[in-house]
């Protein structure tokens, strides 16, 4: 029995209400909209470009000096957001999208948005860092170039994917699917060759991206959800000026398969969503082979039933 026929009832939709993917995508594309508009009001307005950089874009990248991100401390968010060309931006999209969609599809919606800030946060540490204790591997460090784009939080996204579910398969119908791990070793080298020849500061940050993306799952694996307390601000934020759509606490959590030290299997009499979604879970973490005898007669009830 083909285990195609099971799709989990969970997937989240591109076109769906809050979908994380879709809003990273919507705030990076509107950052770069706002900020080339602005540049092309400066270029009809014979203004010289140097002013641009230096009145708009200066205040959207980060520095590398801590004395200047002292003056403009949002810079370490609005960083991560911000891209200055349109490669640049479909770039970050591009391999958004690749992990992002998975990481949606194994762990939900709600972890998507922690691990792109978390990426982004301790990358931003880690080039101050390294521009600031390691000056001799820089010419000049107030003529440093600042940090802009999403490089450090897509990794940090990639990483936690692949950590995640590294045998997860993409492209199933070349060969029957090629590894994820396969697709992220593509993305580092591209990532790292690219930044070669450039700011050795930009390289650490995307570095402690990966590593920031590789600790937040394994918290994930010990019970611990690092990205909780941002839902929760949220949450709050949205019911202090929305009182008609509190959100109710849920009694019981949404359950993916991160969740190793749980006991999901326990014999059910009877079908139900919960049992199913449990099984699909395990097809998805160790594949339908690993099924028990039990499980896979459940699944063949469940499919008569939608017949």
């Amino acid at each position: 029995m083909s285990t195609d026929s099971y799709k989990s009832t969970k997937k989240i939709l591109l076109g769906q209400d809050n979908n994380a993917l879709v809003m990273l995508f919507a705030i990076n594309t509107l950052v770069f909209v706002l900020i080339n508009f602005v540049k092309i009001v400066y270029f009809l307005s014979d203004i010289p470009i140097e002013f641009f950089y230096k009145q708009i874009l200066d205040w959207f990248t980060m520095p590398a000096i801590p004395a200047s991100l002292w003056v403009k401390p949002w810079t370490i968010l609005t960083h991560m957001f911000t891209h200055y060309s349109i490669w640049h931006l479909l770039s970050t999209c591009m391999w958004l999208w690749a992990f992002g969609y998975v990481l949606q599809d194994l762990a939900g919606n709600n972890k998507l948005i922690p691990i792109y800030l978390y990426g982004g946060f301790v990358g931003a540490l880690a080039f101050l860092l390294m521009n600031n204790l390691f000056p001799a591997m820089e010419r000049n460090i107030a003529t440093t170039a600042p940090l802009l784009g999403g490089g450090a939080a897509v990794m940090a996204v990639a990483v936690a994917t692949t950590t995640l579910a590294p045998d997860y398969r993409i492209f199933p119908l070349i060969n029957g699917g090629i590894p994820l791990w396969v697709l992220t070793l593509i993305f580092v080298a591209i990532d790292f060759a690219s930044l070669a020849s450039g700011n050795g500061g930009i390289a650490a940050a995307h570095l402690a991206g990966g590593v920031m993306g590789f600790l937040f799952v394994k918290a994930l694996h010990k019970g611990s959800d690092w990205g909780a307390w941002m839902i929760q601000l949220v949450h709050w934020l949205d019911d202090l000026f929305s009182p008609e759509k509190k959100h109710q606490q849920k009694k019981h959590a949404e359950k993916h398969f991160y969740r190793n030290n749980r006991k999901p299997y326990e014999k059910i009499a009877h079908i139900t969503q919960q049992r199913l979604d449990e099984i699909l879970d395990k097809i998805n973490l160790h594949g339908y082979s690993f099924l028990t005898d039990e499980e896979k007669a459940f699944l063949q009830r469940a499919s008569n039933d939608e017949d």
